[in-house]
């Protein structure tokens, strides 16, 4: 018999059997047509990123009049056009946007930004204003609950990290679920409590369900373990945890699973204080994780079918405070990446000198970018998922 203890420790496998394990075992099967499906990896910049010294419009008289010890020296700027650049630490995704690889939307928030981290994230996740309307459900979720269903038990949606899956994956019909590391699904050996179950089915519903769900969970284990000890045909990925997760998107996705989502984050991006290096840090980690990933997915053929969308929850101050950082903000930058993209700057550059109460202006609503992603990527509706229709943007070929 299975004891509690036992129970208890793989209680991880059993949470996520009625989402993984069909997934897997369907591998095989959908592993040819999941392989032309368009896939979306969202990469959250957690805390605020201050895109003033991300897309730095280094031209803009502003920039030097509320910058004194953030402002970056326009020699090292890697210059997108004679008035904006991009910060000296992200060569490589500066390599991508000369490749044809990365568009950069300008500018983009929402109306009444909110500067807690709470409640704007809140609204990135929901894509909903209003607080009321925000029932745990997600832009994601929803938009993939009007999508066409998956192979019975795959989840729609993963997030490759720690905790439990973001609300923007969460949908009413459509199921997200989390793993951080295959290997953490590996059984101790002589602790697989397989040979205790009865060989029939329980003849009640509930413990049918819970045997199957247990056995799927169990050979849902034994495939990630295979997976892991399998010899990976990797590229090459810089240190650090985002590489690595970028990396374990990409095995998946050469796995042929069949999510349509993929979603990780990045965090570190308060940056109230110290913020010149630490900045310049997490944009060098972003960036040569993003070339690597899709670098990888060339390799191997992917290429085409995946679009990278990297997001935070709001910008920073224009001006600097007097701990050599900057305090939350509006409006900021959203990056694409990707051989789908249409590579270059979306929108117009905020004026570092046309403000509104010492915050850019909101030149676009994060809304018509979910809207593009959804509609013109994802194959998705937009509508329901958002609450309402948006202009979309010219950020895909073809679109």
């Amino acid at each position: 018999m299975l004891s509690r203890r036992e129970f208890l420790r793989h209680s991880s496998l059993l949470a996520l059997a009625p989402t993984i394990p069909g997934f897997l075992a369907h591998t095989a099967r959908a592993a040819a047509p999941q392989r032309d499906a368009r896939v979306l990896v969202v990469i959250e910049l957690g805390g605020g990123n201050d895109g003033i010294n991300t897309v730095v419009p280094y031209r803009d008289e502003g920039y030097a009049k509320h910058r004194k010890a953030l402002r970056l020296p326009a020699e090292r700027i890697l210059k997108i056009n004679d008035h904006v650049g991009l910060n000296p630490s992200m060569g490589d995704a500066h390599k991508l946007l000369e490749s044809g690889r990365l568009a950069i939307v300008q500018g983009v928030s929402y109306p009444n930004p909110s500067r807690s981290h709470f409640d704007s994230m809140a609204i990135w996740h929901s894509a909903r204003l209003d607080a009321e309307e925000r029932n745990s459900l997600g832009w994601l979720g929803r938009g993939l609950d009007g999508g066409p269903k998956l192979p019975k038990g795959a989840p729609a949606a993963m997030l490759i990290g720690c905790g439990q899956p973001p609300v923007a994956l969460r949908g009413r019909r459509s199921v997200a679920s989390a793993m951080e590391r295959i290997e953490e699904f590996a059984i101790t050996a002589g602790a697989d409590p397989r040979s205790a179950l009865p060989k029939t089915e329980f003849p009640d519903d509930l413990r049918a369900f819970v045997q199957r769900s247990m056995l799927d969970a169990y050979t849902t284990a034994d495939r990630l373990v295979e997976i892991a000890g399998a010899k990976a045909v990797d590229g090459r990925y810089p240190a650090g945890d985002l590489a690595s997760r970028l990396r374990l998107i990409a095995r998946l996705l050469k796995a042929g699973f069949g999510s349509r989502v993929f979603y990780t984050q990045q965090s570190g991006y308060d940056t109230h204080s110290g913020q010149l290096s630490t900045h310049a840090g997490l944009l060098f980690e972003l960036s040569s994780a993003l070339r690597a990933f899709l670098d990888d997915l060339a390799a191997a053929g992917l290429a085409d079918r995946v679009a990278v969308l990297c997001f935070s929850e709001f910008g920073r101050r224009v001006a600097e405070n007097g701990s050599q950082g900057t305090d939350h903000g509006t409006a900021g930058p959203v990056l694409l990446a990707g051989t789908g993209v249409k590579p270059g700057l979306v929108g117009t550059t905020p004026s570092l000198l046309d403000l509104e109460a010492g915050d850019l202006k909101v030149g676009l609503d994060f809304r018509r970018v979910y809207a593009t992603v959804l509609e013109d990527w994802l194959g998705l509706p937009s509508q329901a998922a958002l609450a309402g229709a948006f202009e979309r943007l010219p950020l895909f070929r073809g679109a």
